[in-house]
């Protein structure tokens, strides 16, 4: 049994050396067919820290 592999052993367009000696499968981006959900975790945790540090903040004065 003789292994098959690509003629091309590198990739040109990767430019670090470490990429060229990657196949080229590992290289291709996955396609996103969806937009991503949006959601509100960055303004939850906004405002969960603005929360703390004022509640801190204010202990510390008080």
């Amino acid at each position: 049994m003789r292994k098959r592999r690509a003629l091309v052993l590198t990739s040109e367009s990767a430019g670090h050396p470490f990429r060229r000696s990657l196949p080229p499968h590992v290289l291709v981006m996955p396609k996103h067919d969806a937009p991503a959900k949006s959601d509100d975790q960055d303004w939850k945790l906004f405002g969960l820290s603005f929360a703390a540090f004022f509640t801190a903040f204010y202990s510390f004065i008080a």
